[in-house]
């Protein structure tokens, strides 16, 4: 796809992005979740943190104009578009060896917390810690009495979302590579995404 990075199926991805420039995930084949984090690119001990953004929010899934904000409460993120209806997560964390041996797997198994140090690491860069994501296209649906079910994504193929840069930041991304819940679509069977960065406007 001409313009347009991979984050290759079940694996991670990291770049620099410029405070002002927009970074545009796709949804590419329409049921794939995104795990997405931003590093404050100065020290990336300052990250987009999804409990602090909450409260900035005051709800629990980011709309259009939104802005996300950092551990020091900082913006680092605005959602600016979304064409995927709205459906996002920002209460689970990103899969670990851990998670998969909870569900039975006795082998290693892909995840995104490796994804994100693997992708970092493609810059010369080691992540602090693993911040819990801001996971695109998750599809969890919740009510007041607690969580639902792990569901799959509700989107369209060529869907996205674009983010526009409150700082000099590093963005990462991990194709989820869940393939024993739905939450990459009914097949599980996880996909590559793509994401662009585009220069800020005049």
């Amino acid at each position: 796809m001409p313009g347009l990075s991979t984050i290759p199926a079940r694996r991670g991805k990291a770049a620099f992005v410029a405070a002002g420039q927009t970074v545009r995930v796709v949804n590419t084949h329409g049921a794939q979740v995104v795990d997405t984090w931003a590093f404050n690119r100065a020290d990336l001990a300052e990250f987009m943190s999804m409990e602090h953004s909450r409260a900035a929010m005051l709800r629990l899934t980011p709309r259009i104009g939104d802005t996300l904000v950092t551990n020091r409460r900082r913006p680092i993120l605005t959602l600016t578009e979304d064409t995927a209806g709205g459906v996002h997560d920002t209460l689970i964390a990103a899969c670990d060896r851990y998670r998969y041996q909870g569900l039975g797997c006795t082998d290693y198994h892909d995840n995104c917390t490796d994804n994100l140090a693997q992708g970092l690491a493609e810059l010369g860069l080691r992540p602090p810690e693993t911040p819990s994501p801001l996971n695109l296209f998750m599809n969890i649906p919740w009510t007041a009495e607690g969580l639902v079910s792990f569901d799959p994504p509700v989107c369209t193929p060529g869907s996205y979302v674009a983010l526009r840069a409150e700082m000099d930041l590093v963005i990462a991304f991990s194709a989820c590579p869940q393939d024993i819940l739905p939450i990459n679509g009914t097949a599980r069977r996880p996909t590559a995404a793509h994401f662009e960065i585009r220069e800020a406007r005049a």
